[in-house]
């Protein structure tokens, strides 16, 4: 099948597109700089510019009729023009408008996606996800919970930062804010199934792994696959809540508004219904993260 996917040069994207690519579909990589990835052909454009976007579309059916489209573009914080409304809700009106009707349409969206999130990133998701319902295309939409694998920035990253370069690692509130994280390979196999199942078009499926989580029990195991000892320290909401509208005036926040609305409603959810119908190989982050703390240094 001949496969378009945006956002296929980012940590998630070369996971499901290596996944494709490994069983026999040609994708055609649409990103900024349109370089080839893992086994897919590069495409140039800038999702948030119709005009770009359709080009791309155009380039890609030079080779024959597409089969799927795949729009995984996200971003995290916000940086200039590249807004959550800009990102997530345009450039998913575009990539919908340049889809052709006959074309499956699998959509990454994520949990908590809700258009009347106090959060501008789960707001964006929301509405983005109500122009993929109103499309009329076979769509799919999948919501992740914090992916990880080699490569990914929350635990290869940031929550390495946190653990490793203050003298105490600060716990934001009581730490009870629960997650289910789940791996990239699961995410992966997830879109590649559901492009071959009837019963995935028009259904919305959370992606989770196999064990909830705890944010204490993270920075525990983040701890432990870094090597360190340190001691936790709580830090309380109110004093957070005072803290976090300031290092948002920081040019690099350790932590935007953003993100400091979705750890508090934490990131979970029940994994049966897309681990049955998938087949989701359910991988655990314990047997992982040494590997991806590791990779990261």
């Amino acid at each position: 099948m001949n496969i378009l996917m945006t956002g296929a040069s980012g940590f998630v994207g070369r996971g499901v597109v290596a996944e494709l690519v490994r069983r026999g579909h040609a994708v055609f990589a649409v990103s900024r700089q349109g370089k080839d990835v893992a086994g897919a052909t590069g495409i140039a454009a800038d999702v948030t510019d119709l005009g770009s976007v359709q080009r791309a579309f155009g380039v890609a059916a030079a080779s024959g009729r597409l089969g799927a489209v795949v729009h995984l573009v996200g971003i995290i914080t916000e940086e200039g023009a590249q807004t959550f409304q800009a990102v997530h809700v345009e450039a998913t009106r575009n990539v919908l408008a340049s889809t052709p009707r006959e074309a499956r349409y699998l959509h990454m969206s994520a949990l908590g996606a809700d258009p009347s999130s106090p959060s501008g990133y789960s707001r964006s998701k929301g509405e983005a996800e109500a122009l993929v319902r109103q499309s009329g295309l076979a769509w799919s939409i999948f919501r992740p919970s914090l992916i990880f694998g080699i490569g990914d920035d929350f635990f290869g990253h940031t929550l390495r930062q946190l653990v490793s370069l203050p003298p105490v690692v600060p716990q934001i509130g009581d730490g009870k804010f629960p997650f289910r994280p789940v791996s990239i390979a699961d995410v992966a196999t997830a879109f590649a199934e559901a492009l071959v199942l009837a019963q995935a078009v028009g259904q919305t499926y959370t992606l989770t792994g196999p064990q909830e989580y705890t944010f204490r029990q993270l920075l525990e195991l983040e701890l432990k696959a870094v090597g360190k000892h340190k001691p936790i320290v709580p830090v309380p909401l109110l004093l957070m809540n005072l803290a976090v509208p300031l290092m948002g005036l920081l040019p690099n926040p350790p932590i935007t508004r953003d993100q400091y609305i979705m750890l508090k409603a934490g990131n979970t959810g029940d994994p049966e219904p897309a681990r049955t119908v998938l087949g989701l190989p359910m991988q655990r982050l314990e047997d992982h993260l040494a590997e991806i703390v590791k990779a990261a240094k």
